[in-house]
């Protein structure tokens, strides 16, 4: 099971999107929310303080789910 690549949650098969970049690059994302952040708003997980990325930079704790 891929993690959404802006948040760190797993990604539900079936479910999220995958994009990938001319380069070969590919991204997953769990929700609507994440794609915008990262592609619209522009957006690094290290700024965002419900990632699971910025979590483990602050050293707060992380659930095992992700979640």
């Amino acid at each position: 099971m891929p993690r959404c690549t802006f948040c760190g949650r797993d990604v539900e098969k079936g479910a999220g999107k995958m994009f990938i970049y001319n380069s070969g690059k590919i991204d997953y994302f769990c929700s609507s929310k994440c794609d915008k952040n990262v592609h619209n708003l522009k957006r690094t997980p290290l700024q965002v303080r419900w990632t699971a990325h910025y979590r483990r930079d602050q050293g707060k704790s992380v659930s095992a789910s992700g979640k």
